[in-house]
């Protein structure tokens, strides 16, 4: 009797409970024949791109994006895992190309973005996307680095910046996140790869050709797994850098001559959608290319926590200031979530580590309803211990609410519902959390933010002179400015925790 394996469906799905036919593996081709081309309908899109052809609505996303990108940056210079890559980075050197942030000196392009992407992602609270990506901490670091090289204007940082965004949204969305990420994969590693070497496509003015080579260089070295909540490892803090280095080091190699494979997205064997997904949706690279930017539906954190749990933290929040409970008098507490939200932040919270009260559900929505907010001060090592507050994360319950689970990733969903011990029940569910596209921070909200994170790290005068440089970036002469800035920022380090 044969293994158990996987099966390719009709509609070029995997079936997992069964081996692959002869028809499944023809219809897996078949699906792949029908969108061969659409890496490089990507790369003309990257490389035919301007200034001008960003729209307004989409250059304000880039602009708030650039200016909370930076303030995460700041705070991340800060962390440990921040400190540990600058001074990695530093020790590896090479030519003096780009700014190393927090660092005070220069370094080459690829060890700039690598503690760069690593410190923006350091406190998991730069902006995602429902693609299940992170974009900012990818392509920010790119685009200065880069752009502060080879020493181009603000208007093409800012369409290299479109180009980064657009390319990581569409890729992710065309491996279908949800599905991805339950294959163990960490999107923001292995899609943003595509994103740094689109960015440093546009910055390098390579023709539509080279690009796809990028592409194919920047979809080769993908990586990136899920495996840090196990044990609060700090490698989801490096995804972001290290993609950020592997597509910068794919466009230079293609701009040298370097071939890499034009059909990356879409071989039959070993392209990256096939590869990566079980349920791959390649028509989603092309659809609306270039007339709708996923670039807008960009989501910018309030909470510094997980993405995915801010829902039912706003939804805690909510009953908290409805009702005024005293915490004394909550039975249980039971969230309603989808099921890839279970399988990723569910689990037992295990107080070990700062990562994993970050990405825990339970501890999220037991220090928002004992704090009233899930901030800097809640993802301490000091606040993560707390016995009143772990003892609160251990009377929370997840259940898979039907309705939310079939509406993820389109809708972020969550419920929190308090069981009192008088008998009386309380529900509050929330579909777009602050910070999502329908309910936005305003740009005051942004900047108060970066304030708030940048004057913690590198004091308030430090912080409100990157502020400035960021605001008129775009309009100005090139990076070499911000990236002197950047250069030069001091971070007051903070006490090691004993994980990430």
């Amino acid at each position: 009797m044969g293994r158990r394996g996987a099966g390719v469906g009709r509609q070029g799905r995997l079936n997992p409970s069964r081996e692959a036919t002869v028809d499944d593996l023809k219809s897996w081709k078949a699906l792949a024949s029908e969108h061969r081309g659409i890496t490089m309908a990507l790369a003309e899109f990257i490389a035919g791109l301007k200034p001008a052809d960003v729209p307004a609505a989409t250059r304000e996303v880039l602009e708030k994006a650039l200016v909370d990108g930076l303030g995460c940056a700041l705070y991340g210079l800060a962390t440990p895992w921040g400190r540990i890559m600058r001074e990695y980075a530093l020790d590896r050197q090479g030519p003096a190309e780009a700014a190393l942030w927090g660092g005070q000196a220069r370094v080459s392009v690829g060890n700039s973005v690598l503690a760069a992407g690593t410190a923006i992602h350091s406190f998991d609270f730069d902006d995602h996307s429902r693609a299940k990506i992170h974009p900012g901490a990818v392509v920010l670091p790119v685009v200065l680095a880069l752009g502060e090289r080879e020493g181009v204007d603000g208007a093409t940082l800012m369409a290299a910046m479109a180009a980064g965004y657009e390319t990581m949204n569409r890729v992710s969305q065309a491996a279908n996140p949800g599905r991805t990420r339950m294959r163990g994969w960490h999107l923001t590693g292995t899609t943003g790869t595509f994103a740094a070497a689109a960015a440093a496509s546009v910055i390098l003015g390579l023709d539509a050709s080279t690009t796809a080579s990028a592409l194919g260089l920047a979809g080769t070295q993908s990586a990136g797994l899920w495996a840090f909540t196990a044990d609060g490892g700090m490698s989801k803090r490096m995804h972001p850098g290290r993609s950020a280095e592997a597509g910068v080091t794919a466009a230079l190699l293609a701009a040298r001559g370097f071939a890499g494979p034009r059909y990356i997205l879409e071989a039959e064997d070993g392209s990256f959608l096939f590869g990566m997904s079980d349920s791959p949706r390649p028509g989603m690279i092309t659809q609306g290319l270039g007339t709708t930017w996923h670039t807008d539906v960009t989501c910018f954190k309030p909470h510094s926590c997980c993405g995915s749990n801010h829902a039912c933290v706003d939804a805690a929040l909510a009953l908290m200031r409805e009702h005024r409970i005293d915490l004394e008098d909550i039975d249980r507490i039971v969230a309603g979530i989808p099921s890839v939200v279970n399988t990723q932040t569910g689990f037992e919270y295990r107080a070990d580590s700062v990562l994993n009260a970050q990405m825990s559900l339970r501890y999220n929505i037991a220090v928002a309803l004992m704090d009233g907010q899930a901030y800097l001060e809640q993802f301490t090592p000091a606040r993560i211990v707390e016995p009143r507050v772990v003892a609160l994360s251990r009377r929370v319950d997840i259940e898979i609410d039907p309705e939310i689970d079939r509406a993820y990733p389109d809708i972020y969903g969550g419920r929190v519902t308090l069981h009192l011990r008088d008998g009386r029940t309380l529900a509050q569910r929330v579909d777009y959390s602050l910070g999502m596209p329908e309910n936005p921070m305003p740009r005051a909200e942004i900047e108060r933010k970066y304030m708030s994170l940048g004057t913690a790290s590198v004091g308030e005068e430090t912080a409100g002179r990157i502020l400035r440089l960021a605001n008129g970036l775009f309009d100005g002469p090139g990076a070499a400015a911000l990236g002197r800035a950047l250069e030069q920022a001091t971070p007051a380090m903070q006490d090691p925790p004993a994980a990430g």
